[in-house]
């Protein structure tokens, strides 16, 4: 039927096959949709209680940073190592000390690739990839997170990072620790 539509009518027998061809591939999703239906599974939510509850991630999961600020001593060796330069780091010398005073340690999260080769370099390891996996906000500049002005269970790495800190973090002029040199 179809060949013989092309061959009087080309424009029509076009028609005709687009529209059996997008009837055919509906059926074949349909049908698979009724092979693998199963009421009694949940939907992502209820299966997991996603805000209440976090997600279970794998143990190699590269999530949001953790940074310990009390054991960083600001050698820059993330900062280096990092391949988009998302990481900035802002130290002070300390006087009669050898060491730096942190006055800021920031991620541009719109910039991480959480490849997480910032990671290997820190000889101290006060930084470190975490399981957080959502870090939701309404602006940019949520994405920029500085963690010597988040509160200290936070920036010492007791604490998941989430966005609530991250907002009060941003009122905060001046750092909450120095880190171990201060």
């Amino acid at each position: 039927m179809i060949r013989w539509l092309k061959r009087v009518f080309p424009w029509l027998g076009n028609v005709f096959e687009a529209v059996y061809t997008v009837v055919h591939g509906l059926w074949i999703t349909l049908r698979t949709w009724f092979k693998t239906y199963r009421p009694e599974r949940k939907t992502f939510t209820e299966h997991f209680e996603y805000p209440e509850l976090p997600v279970p991630v794998s143990a190699r999961y590269r999530g949001f940073h953790r940074f310990d600020l009390t054991t960083c001593i600001s050698c820059d060796l993330c900062a280096k190592a990092c391949p988009v330069d998302c990481i900035y780091i802002g130290k002070e010398r300390v006087e009669g000390s050898k060491g730096f005073k942190i006055t800021g340690y920031a991620i541009d999260y719109s910039k991480c690739m959480f490849c997480a080769l910032c990671v290997e370099p820190c000889p101290v390891d006060s930084i470190f990839m975490g399981a957080t996996h959502d870090l939701s906000c309404f602006s940019r500049d949520g994405c920029i997170v500085d963690f010597a002005r988040l509160p200290l269970d936070v920036a010492w790495g007791r604490s998941t990072l989430n966005p609530t800190a991250v907002a009060q973090a941003k009122v905060i002029t001046e750092p909450v620790h120095g880190g171990p040199n201060s």
